[in-house]
């Protein structure tokens, strides 16, 4: 009695945090999966979709095992997102709109269903690939926000930070990470990675040329973030929080430049393409994550040590 209670009854705030934001590791868990299953050609590990071969599973192969490994994370994924929508739905005063993104983040894991089937019967043509890697990026984006607004709603939220003017630059930058996601996306397809042993149709554009795009778009990003990080810096004392979740996204840039030149000097290393696929997808997350925090503050982020020691009682979103 008690357990279905617990499953009927309302959801705390408190509680909502942790399951949203274990549906936002479970999704990013979705895209790493996803870029080992193309890295490691097993594309077309299970034929017939989607079934895995003859049967439901796979046979001992590798490139079996691999692709019904990742319809396994998949369908994790698809749950952690069902799990947080209906959480959402029980959360006294939580707004209606953070339901509705909860209920697409869910919406966004099911279309991949279909479209990671139509990508298996194109014989992974580039674009369909492409598009269940972007399509996964979406639903990350949104399950960050609904942790934010449930950080937020937990334990209230301040004031937006910084000049209105710098809080639209930060959603430009949203814009211009999602470039840089969508060019390396491109610069994936024209690479050595089909993700299959068979012959793979690939875009037809040389490397050389979609690296030179991809890096351009980074350093366009790159350039927004510092004046953002600059401004967020003049203003510390307001948000020191959003200072820190910034200079993470920093050191997190930092790392992935050095990967993606090391890797392209490199001839292109499925390990180290996996590693900047992962970092990339985090950098996504973060820049949603660090726009979101300019406008939508949890009261954490600008409140100062002494302040945060002091924040006992759940506090609702203004």
């Amino acid at each position: 009695m008690k357990a279905t209670a617990r499953l009927r009854g309302p959801v705390t705030p408190a509680r909502f945090v942790r399951i949203a934001v274990g549906s936002v590791a479970a999704l990013a868990l979705v895209v790493t999966s996803g870029a080992f299953v193309r890295l490691t050609g097993s594309g077309l590990g299970c034929d017939n979709w989607p079934r895995c071969g003859d049967t439901p599973f796979p046979a001992k192969d590798f490139h079996a095992m691999v692709e019904f490994g990742n319809r396994v994370v998949a369908v994790v994924g698809i749950l952690a997102a069902l799990v947080t929508w209906l959480a959402s739905r029980r959360v006294d005063g939580l707004p209606r709109w953070v339901r509705r993104a909860a209920l697409a983040a869910f919406l966004g894991t099911i279309a991949q269903i279909p479209l990671g089937g139509l990508t298996v019967i194109l014989d992974l043509h580039p674009l369909a690939v492409m598009s269940h890697f972007l399509l996964a990026l979406v639903v990350v984006a949104l399950a960050v926000v609904v942790a934010g607004e449930a950080w937020g709603h937990a334990r209230g939220r301040g004031a937006p930070v910084a000049p209105r003017w710098l809080r639209l630059v930060a959603l430009v930058g949203v814009v211009g990470c999602a470039l840089m996601v969508v060019t390396g996306a491109v610069a994936t397809a024209s690479g050595p990675h089909p993700g299959a042993d068979d012959a793979v149709d690939r875009l037809g554009i040389e490397i050389r040329d979609t690296v030179y795009v991809h890096v351009r778009a980074t350093a366009v990003f790159g350039i927004g973030f510092l004046l953002v990080g600059w401004q967020l810096i003049r203003v510390r004392r307001e948000a020191p929080g959003v200072l820190r979740l910034a200079a993470v996204l920093l050191a997190v840039l930092v790392v992935q430049m050095l990967v993606g030149e090391i890797q392209y000097r490199n001839a292109l290393p499925w390990g180290l393409v996996l590693a900047h696929v992962t970092l990339g997808a985090t950098i996504w997350g973060l820049t949603v994550a660090l726009a979101h925090a300019l406008w939508r503050p949890p009261l954490p982020l600008v409140a100062h040590a002494r302040e945060r020691a002091g924040l006992r009682e759940p506090a609702h979103s203004r």
